[in-house]
């Protein structure tokens, strides 16, 4: 595993929320600004140009800019939110082997850098709801000794679970919270979002 492998892994993230952009965008209309598909689909199109026209020597430089990139294009809150996660994905792998458990390490680091500027809990209907589950699937396969493609369809296949039981409940962070009881009844934007991420990296990262 190289560059190579976390550039195709991006570029497979940007052709999966390009083809998802008007489902999660329908996702957002429910519960937020509706413009969730629109904004995850632009900022990825800009890590694809990025791509396109940098060469990169090790994956945590590639995944620092990526993270950078989202940042300054991605409007609202999935933005600084993603953009972090991957920031701090890729500064966690600096120096480091690419092993299952050092990809773990870099996706708790990720995870950690949401919590931080998210503030949000299991259960408050984001994207964490997604990214808590699929941390213990990924680490309790590499525990049992699991490689990393086993690894990462166990953590896709735990976000999706977490995803799909974000739909009854009330949002408590993000726009979606002032709709109070409203908000239950409708899948999570972030979590969705999150999903196709980690099912991507299940289809290439392997």
């Amino acid at each position: 595993m190289g560059v190579d492998s976390f550039v195709n892994w991006l570029r497979d993230v940007a052709g999966s929320l390009h083809e998802n952009a008007a489902y999660l965008t329908e996702l957002d209309s429910a519960i937020g600004d509706a413009d969730h598909g629109a904004n995850m689909d632009r900022g990825f199109q800009a890590v694809v140009a990025l791509l396109d026209e940098t060469s990169f020597e090790s994956a945590d430089e590639l995944l620092k800019k990526a993270g950078m990139t989202l940042v300054s294009k991605v409007g609202g809150a999935s933005g600084p939110l993603y953009g972090t996660f991957f920031l701090r994905f890729g500064t966690a792998l600096a120096g480091a082997d690419l092993t299952p458990e050092t990809i773990g390490k870099g996706l708790h680091a990720g995870v950690d850098g949401v919590l931080a500027r998210g503030k949000a809990e299991l259960g408050d209907k984001t994207m964490y709801d997604a990214w808590a589950p699929a941390l213990t699937a990924y680490d309790d396969a590499v525990a049992g000794g699991a490689d990393l493609g086993t690894a990462l369809t166990a953590a896709a296949e735990a976000a999706a679970k977490g995803r799909d039981a974000t739909t009854p409940l009330v949002a408590r962070k993000g726009r979606a919270s002032y709709l109070g009881e409203r908000s239950a009844g409708h899948q999570d934007p972030g979590a969705t979002s999150t999903t196709l991420i980690l099912e991507s990296a299940a289809r290439t990262l392997a």
